[in-house]
């Protein structure tokens, strides 16, 4: 059975961070809301759906949207990867950019604290960052069964 999760996104850590600085991306309190739809597909492996917007680490507004697997590899914690849709005036010059990206997950029965690292790829994003977001499970209490 699938689920559908509300996305309360975000902080954001930058790895270099004097050139976050320099480059005016060093915000790392990335408010923003979004949906994840999750459609286990065995008891180790779930697909999620990802849409959303939150105010960037370059205090631009970014839209999101990506699709992607996460691995249970012990009780509680997930990874995976995920193929993200980017749309922001901070990232890629602005322009709409599509990559990959690794996830990393920790699941409770209410809510999935969500892990991201995004590296330095030239000018698309010029300070590897790491992002941190959590969703909350629609329908899901402390009591329900954990995926």
């Amino acid at each position: 059975m699938a689920d559908l999760g509300i996305n309360l996104y975000g902080l954001s850590y930058h790895f270099d961070r004097s050139r976050a600085r320099e480059l005016d991306v060093d915000n790392g309190f990335n408010p923003g809301l979004g949906v994840r739809y999750r459609v286990p597909q065995s008891e180790k492996l779930a697909w999620i759906f990802d849409a959303g917007a939150y105010h960037d680490s370059g205090r631009n507004t970014a839209l999101v949207a990506g699709a992607g697997a996460l691995f249970k590899v012990s009780a509680g914690w997930r990874v995976g990867g995920a193929l993200a849709l980017f749309d922001s005036d901070t990232y890629n010059r602005g322009r709409t950019a599509l990559a990959p990206v690794p996830l990393a997950a920790y699941e409770t029965r209410a809510v999935t604290f969500n892990f991201v690292y995004l590296p330095r790829v030239s000018e698309i994003n010029e300070v590897a960052t790491l992002g941190f977001w959590a969703t909350f499970w629609l329908g899901q209490t402390p009591n329900s069964d954990q995926r």
